[in-house]
């Protein structure tokens, strides 16, 4: 038998084990700090005087006691600090910013929501990119007016990421 859950590593108690309530109190204090996690925010270095259960997501050039952590979530706890890895799809709370961060591919993504549609009352309002649309041009009669809204409005839904450029 194994010693820890595979996905969070929470510990297991063994048969026959003294002092259960260690290992119970182990695993809740994890549980706490990753079932639905709120972060303050993303750095490298642990902060110097922590809260009691204050968390941060430790980012990609870890220093000092987080050295080694890169994308983990550090907990400051009275033992000192705790982390937990990151799992795929994972999601978090950034406090500080309040914004979301969802562990993808390996990293953490911030302020980024994938979706493959937008539906507000159901109805589908932003759908896939679509193809480039060529400016306006020529016509048996030009109207600069009408040729300048058009192309404003193209620059528009390509800035927006809606029509490729």
């Amino acid at each position: 038998m194994t010693e820890a859950t595979p996905r969070l590593d929470l510990p297991y108690l063994a048969p026959g084990q003294a002092q259960k309530e260690a290992t119970h109190n182990e695993v809740l204090a994890i549980v706490d700090a990753l079932i639905h996690p709120a972060p303050q925010a993303v750095r490298n270095d642990p902060p110097a005087v922590p809260a009691i259960g204050a968390a941060w997501i430790v980012g990609r050039a870890p220093t000092g006691a987080w050295t080694g952590r890169a994308d983990a979530i550090a907990w400051w706890s009275e033992g000192g600090w705790r982390f937990g890895r990151a799992i795929e799809g994972m999601t978090a709370w950034l406090a500080d910013a309040g914004e979301t961060a969802r562990f993808t591919s390996g990293a953490w993504a911030i302020a980024q929501l994938p979706a493959r549609a937008l539906l507000i009352g159901g109805q589908n309002v932003v759908g896939p990119r679509q193809p480039a649309i060529d400016a306006p041009a020529g016509g048996a009669t030009v109207d600069s007016q009408a040729r300048a809204t058009l192309a404003s409005i193209l620059v528009a839904l390509k800035t927006h990421g809606l029509i490729a450029s």
